[in-house]
């Protein structure tokens, strides 16, 4: 790819970096040297990097990788800690930061709220002295289903505290997606909402719980937050749980005991629960926020995001770990009006911003003027790849042409980056310009070489601070997903291509994963969903390009026997849909076909239906158990795009 730098750094500015100062006291001149001590000398790089970020250890550990397999790593052993001592009391003990901004929260309405670390650290300890009293203890599971409030933050905090494992969930999710992950989980306990607002609209997040927990059984305690009595007897409420005199013991724990479940989707079953640890996790966020992202104390990094996406869990450690305030917003970033979000980024001092390509394509539209980003350092891109217009109007029209954008690339699986963009290089629109410090990254083609300019699977080839401890109660499936493809490399399942320059360019994903607005959403999970209808027998969902989300999901039905009308089914099919997952994942179309192609040992096979959907040339159907079918699809497909 022709293309050239849009941002170069400065040699002053690039001396100021807590990058650039790290690499220099560690007798490293350049970056490409530096990465490539970090992926040779595993133990002693991830030893350097927690010391880095200043992880406060109760009791030492005797290496940092110690005697492992790839697949199985042991990091830290021997140590003991809670994250939250680093996360929290550290700061909020301390004369000079005590008082300093930790959460600071805004929503819609523009109604505003900051807490100190101080304050956090005693909302924290009440809250965890509330939740010992109801009788959760160490290895218990949560669910956490909550708007984006400071009061979140606390929950989870609070739980890692006391050594019960937290799971988010999106908070935008209908009854069913959160029924699932209540089941996979065991959850014993839920914390929830009373409600959110959305556009100036109430949601009522409780009956959402109470539908998911009928489908469910595990469930014994419900928590809610809520200003007034909810209508469930049996409920506690949140803020009661600040009456308990704050605890200050903490439980501490070995890098083996999980801290939180985050659910990722995948192409078939049920979601997969990616497993962190207090020096997994935490660690690998604060390290890529602070040294790649130059996050520092008093600082205050924002994500456009919900604590059930990755990056919530991610703003908390990335910018705690590191002395920063953490910005969170509620709500609808372009309600009560298109300027709202760009205003509250200039009114909070915002200094790092991350958002997603899909928010920029959607900003585009806007009539915006007048943006200031005065205090911006950095703009953080994550979530999907980009497409060069928008990256285009994101640097000159929002940055000026003079705020860096630093692509970032992972995933929940990851804790964090594999691919970035550091402060000490140029930065060319829509690629990456670096592998992330301590991540072995390469591009394998189908047989398992590694190759340059061309599109291959991206992969790592040792292990990382932050690579998940397995998925939860699934081994087999953890070591099938990712050590399947190539003998002991881990394979991401990303196409990407890598330049001479290590410079790297991500096209897509090489799974059936479907990334809408930013969310990654298995087909599986939508197509339950529809299969619960009535009227439908089976169901293929795929995403397809779409000017604003990125991917739309696009549903192929076929209906049982009963008779109905076409466009009323569609419509009510759609509106199903959307009440079960979310508005966010309603269809973009639905088709109704009179059966899915499949292989011969009855494999649906979604990459055809997308083919037909794109009008890609007829393959090779000789797998297929009802090549026919597929042939009908697509030619019905093609007449109805004509039409349109």
């Amino acid at each position: 790819m022709n293309l050239k730098p849009a941002w170069v750094p400065e040699e002053q500015m690039i001396k100021k970096t807590r990058l650039d100062q790290w690499m220099k006291s560690l007798g490293f001149s350049t970056y490409h040297s530096f990465y490539q001590a970090s992926i040779e000398r595993t133990d002693w790089f991830w030893r350097e990097a927690e010391k880095a970020v200043g992880i406060q250890w109760k009791e030492p550990y005797e290496a940092a990788l110690g005697q492992h397999s790839f697949m199985w790593p042991k990091w830290y052993k021997g140590g003991t800690l809670n994250i939250i001592e680093t996360a929290v009391d550290k700061w909020a003990e301390k004369i000079e930061t005590k008082h300093q901004p930790a959460i600071i929260w805004g929503n819609e309405a523009g109604e505003e709220k900051s807490w100190s670390f101080l304050h956090l650290q005693e909302k924290v300890n009440r809250y965890a002295a509330g939740f010992l009293k109801k009788g959760l203890q160490k290895g218990d599971v949560a669910i956490i289903y909550m708007p984006m409030l400071p009061e979140t933050v606390a929950v989870m905090l609070a739980f890692a505290k006391i050594g019960v494992i937290f799971s988010p969930v999106f908070s935008g999710y209908g009854s069913e997606p959160l029924a699932v992950r209540i089941r996979a989980s065991g959850a014993t306990i839920v914390v929830t909402g009373h409600e959110m607002t959305r556009r100036g609209k109430t949601i009522n997040m409780r009956e959402c719980v109470a539908d998911a927990i009928q489908k469910t059984d595990t469930v014994k305690t419900v928590i809610v937050h809520s200003s007034s009595d909810t209508d469930y007897k049996d409920d506690v409420r949140l803020n009661d749980l600040l009456k308990e005199q704050p605890i200050h013991e903490t439980t501490y724990v070995t890098n083996e005991d999980p801290l939180m479940i985050l659910y990722t989707s995948g192409t078939t079953g049920t979601p997969k629960g990616a497993v962190h640890t207090h020096a997994g996790f935490p660690v690998k966020a604060a390290f890529d926020a602070g040294l790649c992202m130059d996050v520092a104390k008093g600082d205050r990094l924002f994500w456009l995001t919900d604590m059930g996406w990755m990056m919530g869990p991610f703003l908390i450690f990335g910018g705690l770990l590191n002395g920063a305030a953490i910005v969170l917003y509620d709500g609808a970033p372009d309600y009560p009006d298109e300027q709202h979000i760009w205003s509250f980024i200039h009114q909070q001092k915002v200094t790092h911003f991350g958002l997603s390509p899909t928010f920029v394509r959607s900003a585009m539209q806007q009539h915006i003027a007048g943006i200031k980003m005065t205090h911006v350092k950095a703009i953080i891109s994550t979530g999907e790849p980009w497409n060069e217009a928008p990256w285009q109007w994101l640097f000159n029209k929002i940055g000026q042409k003079n705020i860096p954008i630093l692509n970032y690339s992972g995933g929940t699986e990851v804790s964090g980056g594999i691919v970035g963009s550091t402060l000490l290089r140029p930065i060319k629109p829509i690629l990456f310009n670096a592998a992330i410090l301590g991540m072995a990254a390469d591009v394998y083609n189908e047989t398992g070489q590694s190759v340059i300019n061309e599109v291959g699977e991206l992969v790592v080839k040792k292990p990382w601070v932050g690579m998940t401890y397995g998925f939860w109660k699934e081994p087999e499936r953890y070591e099938d997903t990712y050590f399947k493809r190539f003998d002991g490399v881990w394979t991401h399942g990303d196409w990407v291509m890598q330049t001479e320059d290590g410079e790297f360019h991500i096209t897509g994903r090489s799974d059936d994963v479907i990334n809408t607005a930013g969310k990654r959403i298995g087909p599986a999970e939508i197509e339950s969903i529809l299969v619960g209808h009535p009227a439908v027998h089976e169901a293929a969902v795929i995403g397809v390009n779409d000017e604003v989300k990125g991917e739309a999901l696009v549903c192929f039905i076929v209906t049982d026997s009963h008779a109905f009308e076409e466009a009323k089914l569609i419509q009510e099919l759609s509106a199903h849909v959307g009440s079960h997952a979310g508005k966010a994942l309603t269809p973009k179309e639905i088709h109704l076909i009179s059966a899915l192609p499949k292989t011969r040992n009855g494999k649906i096979v979604r990459r055809l239906l997308k083919g037909a959907y794109e009008q890609k040339p007829l393959p090779d159907l000789s797998s297929l158990e009802n090549p026919d079918v597929f042939e009908s699809i697509s030619n019905d497909l093609k007449r109805k795009q004509r039409q349109e």
